[in-house]
């Protein structure tokens, strides 16, 4: 077992009737309503989640989805199984990482971005457990897309879907937007620079601007960005990962493939 938690279970497993049985994971979800109504919409948002999956597990950034079914009014995803680690793993406290460490990070995810959204997707839980950095490669690779989230929705409308710190006002108030997904990224960005977690942070009672640049050691160009990632307001924010990539493109002169 992986996770736990009140709608299902998350496992690591072997696929056997596939050579070399690879490893992938299960995704396992009860409701625990039983509801005819209730299933047959969940079942259809089950599908259309899966769909999507499956569109999205083209990047070879995203895991691969292997397969999806309906067995006893339970729901399972199957799918890849992304070998490496968090970056929770890199994020230590007090202990900042370096500007152009974090650039790469940005530059990584932002691309990623730039595919899900022109989907018409949002992720709603960019988090540093979410983003796992690849055995192989080295790459980052985008995890946790929503199948169980949309289902949760249903059971439980109140239920904020996102992670405190990391998602903004508008996400947590249940009217996310795409760059509900920039701001997130900004956040863990952030929290590299100053060692310091999203709720330790606090904002100006002015103007609602983040204060985390004392803190830092991040030049005025990267710091500038960030600002507008992490804006309050979702209208002052970049509105599309493809606008942050331009401007930090700009600045470091990466290379977008």
């Amino acid at each position: 077992m992986l996770s736990y938690g009140a709608f299902g279970r998350t496992y690591i497993a072997e696929d056997i009737r596939r050579p070399g049985n690879p490893l992938c994971v299960v995704k396992h979800l009860q409701p625990d309503q039983k509801d005819a109504r209730f299933l047959e919409v969940a079942g259809r948002l089950f599908k259309a989640e899966a769909d999507i999956l499956n569109i999205l597990g083209q990047h070879n950034q995203i895991p691969q989805l292997i397969s999806y079914f309906e067995e006893n009014q339970q729901f399972y995803l199957i799918e890849e199984y992304i070998s490496g680690h968090s970056l929770q793993e890199e994020l230590t406290d007090d202990k900042p990482l370096p500007e152009q460490q974090v650039v790469n990070i940005l530059k990584d995810v932002l691309q990623l971005l730039v595919f899900v959204h022109s989907n018409g997707v949002i992720h709603r839980d960019i988090k540093p457990s979410n983003l796992i950095r690849r055995e192989d490669d080295g790459k980052i690779v985008l995890i946790d897309f929503g199948a169980v989230k949309q289902i949760q929705t249903l059971q439980y409308e109140t239920i904020i879907v996102g992670t405190i710190g990391y998602a903004p006002h508008e996400q947590l108030i249940g009217h996310p937007r795409l760059n509900s997904d920039i701001y997130a990224l900004g956040m863990i960005a952030i929290q590299a620079l100053t060692g310091q977690p999203p709720g330790q942070l606090q904002r100006d009672e002015n103007t609602n601007t983040l204060i985390w640049r004392e803190i830092s050691k991040t030049s005025d160009k990267l710091a500038t960005v960030l600002d507008k990632m992490v804006s309050y307001d979702f209208d002052d924010r970049y509105q599309s990962a493809k606008e942050v990539l331009q401007d930090l493109t700009i600045d470091y002169g990466l290379t977008i493939v």
